[in-house]
């Protein structure tokens, strides 16, 4: 019995040593600085996310991002890196590197480290889609639905985008997403108002003001998602080279322009700057540089990040006559921000920055292309996902009750408080105990 669970478990691991002799230690070493950078961003966004909401949700809300460090983990490795990665098809790869069997663990930079570092992307793309869904989603059946959707639907468009040259039906088409523009921020804005849709509206929305109970919590993840940020823009340069530092310091510039035209617009719009629109300025013009990043030059991030305001701003603005319950305006600043930015990829694209040219270099047909592009990355994520939520509903209920929303999730989901107000209170919902202080 002990030989047989030996050979399993040996037949789990890759099937090749390290070796050391071939690796680059500057590539490595910036590689796994920018691992960590951006496996941080995700406990960044529970913070942003988590102040945003009201006190009685705020545990819920960011455990769904810390879900998603489990679950998403595990899945992309098993599973989803090889999807994402394997040859197979133009849409799909194979699962020659399933379990992490088959990795090629020579070369200046191990593909183990790659799959780390991917890893990161797709943990922070399913705890983006928590935003749309927080104070009425069951914490079940979110683990379940991000395990699913990072492997059916976020690897397979990562297939499409960055997959191997000849075998990835975006890129091969001659799209440019250097980090995620589509991958990464249209896919999840996208799952998040399929969501909504599934889901429905919170009970008193459209009633009753939703405040932020912690404007604090909000910056701070914002000022670590801008410090993550590095490493997810920088780092997908894969070496320590001039695309690392352009990308780099365009992910400084680009949101910097955001926030300066954002605040702008609140002194003319409201007669005030605030910090919530600030932090949320900053995450927009981050959004926006990410698929361009290493495709344009310093002045051409400023003014992507300077015109990235207007439609997140005027849309974030408007949602609420939309009648759309997108709790933490994740498709104003991921979605629409994602959109603008894929698109003038296509208009600042810069021969003479080390990329395709664009727009303005005389390359019109670019611009169509990055259009192809966030169309079916639309299309993919809401066919995926609105099946994938209709498939976790039929094994667990999705939604909680009316009276478990009333009384908030923190407690519901998880028997805890937040900001516990009396020293060994609890809080008892139906006869059973539903949360408290410890």
């Amino acid at each position: 019995m002990m030989m047989r669970l030996g050979t399993l478990f040996l037949f789990l691991l890759p099937g090749a040593a390290l070796a050391a002799g071939d690796t680059d230690t500057g590539t490595t070493a910036w590689m796994l600085v920018s691992t960590a950078l951006v496996l941080l961003m995700t406990p960044a966004l529970a913070f942003f996310y988590g102040g945003l909401v009201r006190q009685k949700n705020v545990l819920n809300t960011m455990m769904m991002s810390f879900g998603a460090l489990g679950f998403v983990t595990l899945v992309w490795a098993l599973f989803g890196y090889s999807i994402a990665y394997g040859s197979g098809n133009k849409f799909v790869g194979d699962l020659s590197m399933a379990f992490l069997n088959g990795l090629d663990l020579s070369g200046e930079m191990p593909a183990l480290l790659d799959v780390a570092f991917q890893g990161t992307f797709a943990v922070i793309t399913a705890a983006l889609i928590s935003g749309s869904l927080v104070g009425r989603m069951r914490f079940p059946a979110w683990l379940l639905f991000i395990a699913l959707w990072t492997v059916f639907d976020y690897a397979v468009l990562a297939h499409w985008v960055w997959g191997p040259a000849g075998s990835a039906f975006l890129k091969d088409l001659g799209a440019l997403d250097f980090a995620g523009g589509t991958v990464v921020h249209i896919n999840a804005a996208v799952a998040g108002v399929v969501g909504v849709a599934v889901l429905g509206a919170r009970k008193d929305f459209g009633r009753l003001a939703f405040l932020p109970h912690n404007i604090p919590f909000v910056l701070l993840g914002a000022g670590l998602l801008w410090f993550g940020w590095f490493g997810f823009n920088g780092g997908s340069a894969y070496g320590a080279n001039g695309a690392a530092a352009l990308a780099f310091t365009n992910t400084f510039l680009a949101p910097a322009a955001t926030m300066s035209v954002w605040m702008l617009l609140e002194l003319w719009r409201h007669g005030r700057a605030t910090a919530v629109g600030a932090a949320t300025a900053a995450v927009v013009g981050l959004v926006a540089v990410t698929p361009a990043a290493g495709f344009v030059g310093p002045l051409g991030a400023i003014w992507l990040g300077a015109i990235a305001a207007f439609p997140s701003f005027f849309f974030i603005l408007a949602r609420p006559r939309l009648g759309l319950d997108d709790s933490l305006d994740v498709f104003g600043a991921h979605g629409i921000g994602g959109i603008t930015g894929a698109v003038l990829t296509g208009v600042f694209a810069s021969e003479a920055w080390g990329g395709t040219p664009g727009l303005l270099e005389g390359n019109a047909a670019q611009v169509g292309i990055q259009v192809v592009a966030v169309a079916a990355a639309i299309a993919l994520s809401a066919v995926a996902s609105f099946v994938l939520f209709k498939l976790v509903g039929l094994v667990l209920p999705l939604r909680a009750t009316q009276r478990e929303e009333a009384v908030g999730l923190d407690a519901v989901q998880h028997g805890e408080e937040a900001y516990p107000t009396t020293e060994g209170a609890i809080l008892v919902l139906d006869g059973e105990r539903a949360g408290g202080a410890a």
